[in-house]
């Protein structure tokens, strides 16, 4: 049959940039409220660990949130003052099932009006709360948009009493609800009172005017739905299968021994650090799309898991080659420890190890074949986008914000590309092409963004790996020279970008300048702006159980929270008393990594 190549390689448009997310400004939070995203993402990670171990059925007293909340306070070893917050986290979990089971027609949307930019929001009010004007300046509009697509009915106000009475007309059976937590603590007894499956997200600020929220939040609750039989699946569990793969016993298993040195090194090689995104997501969208989904992993599937690797790890070593990089993940990259030639020849052997996988796999010949035509255009589009980045350096001239993303977009969003359609290729042809379109904006939203995450974690990095101390193109240094409007600042951006470091700076100085410039925010903005991206491009998608992994894969790869060893036995060897009703759990412990 002939291949199904929906974007072969060259054939994208001309990349444009998709509408900015409204900006929320950073404001501290009300001292009772973790003061970051990534603290407050980690707290939730721990909570829906402890609902999941310990079962508590609702409507639970607030009372008896508070006997959990201190539970898991001393898990944590946090401050006590966030005991109210985690409640009404606990709660949340408590009744997430619930809430997936009710219709979304059935469900009120519940914003507060706060949420607006005060001095310029046009919108007006009526007895039942604001009436947006969809100008784009704050994140009520895509809300409000996205709740009436799927059914809800949406509210942006403030009080109980409007919602008291929607409640009593018997045709709202659940609500997700926005706002500050002393609003919350009023609220709760209606809540408790009717038995009203709900989940809160609460605000960090507890004034009215221009606050922030977990946006993430809002988008995972108000998508929640009994369709999407993976919402249970443990993404951290899925990971460590994946990196089980990458053991030597898994590998000899799936690729057989290693017969000499080359091998041996490729070996070593394939299995050093990193986070393994992308057989992460081939599993993924293959668990979504298969008829079974959460059930075991096809042994089989790890030969395409590991050659997805495999074209990943081989990129790298070439990468770091053309880079001249003497450092990856905290050591020697391949060329320094082995030497140049050895090095190109174990990247050359990882691609033809990669060949060898899939044509081993257990599947039929149109899905190889469509395999095959998916990583040659995979392949072909990464090394263009590297070779536009390998030319400049010939020729090194200043280059746009839009420039520097569309290198971006050829050299990351392939091997992202390729390992989401490898997954929907497992799990049949005919399922891959309905599917395919969808993965292609997403890849590349997906791999846009993860590159911007890139340039940002060399802020304040150490070593010669980043893209600041190795002059190359960067977002943060394009944004700069867009920006820079002082001679001495201009000429310090134009010397970056013809690759010459001016004598006696330093790289802590042009990461103050990149800063001073506001270079930075910008580069956060549009990170915002390509995760939303990679939302919005499943949009359309009709599998809600793809919809929602991929949503929360998203969430994993950019606010990554593992959860590992905090069990029933740890709250037993911390005198910490066990909830009457639970279930057998896993054993868990809890790290945070915000570095990819």
């Amino acid at each position: 049959m002939e291949p199904i190549c929906f974007r072969p390689a060259g054939s994208a448009a001309p990349l444009a940039l998709p509408r900015p997310v409204p900006a929320q400004a950073f404001r501290a939070p009300k001292k009772n409220i973790p003061p970051t995203a990534i603290e407050r993402n980690h707290i939730l990670q721990v909570v829906r660990h402890y609902v999941a171990e310990f079962s508590p059925v609702p409507p639970q007293p607030a009372e008896q949130l508070k006997e959990y909340a201190d539970r898991v306070i001393g898990m944590l070893k946090c401050d006590t003052i966030y005991r109210d917050y985690i409640g009404v986290l606990i709660n949340n979990e408590i009744w997430r099932e619930h809430l997936a089971s009710v219709p979304y027609e059935r469900r009120l949307l519940l914003l507060p009006k706060c949420l607006r930019v005060e001095n310029k929001c046009p919108a007006l009010f009526d007895g039942f709360g604001l009436l947006c004007k969809e100008d784009g300046l704050c994140p009520i509009q895509d809300l409000q948009f996205e709740a009436a697509r799927l059914g809800y009915t949406c509210l942006v106000t403030e009080g109980s009493a409007v919602v008291m009475s929607l409640i009593q007309t018997g045709k709202i059976e659940a609500i997700v609800g926005v706002s500050c937590l002393s609003v919350l603590e009023r609220a709760f007894p209606y809540m408790e009172a009717a038995a009203i499956p709900g989940v809160a997200i609460p605000l960090p600020q507890d004034d009215c005017i221009d606050a922030t929220v977990d946006l993430d939040w809002i988008w995972d609750y108000i998508h929640l739905t009994s369709d999407d039989q993976t919402r249970r699946l443990d993404l951290g569990a899925l990971r460590g299968e994946v990196d089980f793969s990458f053991t030597p016993a898994s590998l000899d298993l799936i690729m057989g021994p290693a017969e000499g040195e080359t091998e041996r090194i490729a070996r070593d090689w394939l299995m050093r650090a990193g986070k393994r995104w992308r057989p992460l997501l081939t599993v993924s969208v293959f668990q979504a799309l298969r008829d079974a989904p959460g059930a075991a992993l096809p042994e089989d599937l790890r030969k395409i898991a590991v050659a997805i690797e495999c074209f990943h790890k081989a990129s790298l070593i070439h990468d770091d080659i053309e880079d001249n990089d003497a450092e990856r993940y905290g050591e020697k990259t391949l060329h320094e420890e082995h030497g140049l030639a050895i090095a190109l020849n174990v990247g050359d052997l990882l691609i033809g190890e990669a060949y060898r996988l899939i044509a081993a796999s257990e599947i039929t010949a149109a899905q190889k074949a469509e395999m095959l035509a998916v990583a040659a255009a995979g392949q072909r589009q990464l090394c263009r986008g590297q070779g536009a980045e390998l030319c400049w350096t010939r020729s090194p001239a200043p280059l746009g914000s839009l420039q520097v993303l569309e290198i971006f977009r050829q050299k990351t969003a392939p091997a992202f590309e390729v390992a989401l359609q490898f997954g929907a290729l497992y799990a049949g042809v005919g399922i891959y092409a309905q599917v395919a379109e969808t993965l292609s904006a997403y890849s590349e939203a997906l791999g846009i963004a993860y590159q911007i995450r890139d340039d940002l974690s060399d802020l304040g990095s150490q070593g010669e790996s980043n893209d600041i101390a190795g002059l190359r193109p960067s977002l943060l240094l394009a944004a700069a020279h867009e920006r820079a409007s002082m001679d001495a600042h201009k000429a310090l951006t134009s010397a970056l970008w013809h690759r010459q470091l001016p004598a006696g700076v330093a790289t802590g100085q042009i990461e103050a300048l990149y800063r001073e410039l506001k270079a930075d925010e910008c580069a956060q903005t549009l990170l915002e702006t390509y995760k939303e991206e990679a939302i919005q491009s499943l949009r359309d998608l009709e599998n809600p159980i793809l919809k929602g992994l991929l949503r929360r894969v998203l969430g994993k790869i950019f606010n990554d929270t593992e959860i590992k060893g905090w069990s029933k036995e740890f709250e037993q060897k911390n005198g910490l008393p066990i909830p009457p009703a639970h279930s057998a759990g896993t054993t868990v412990s809890v790290t945070a990594s915000v570095r990819h």
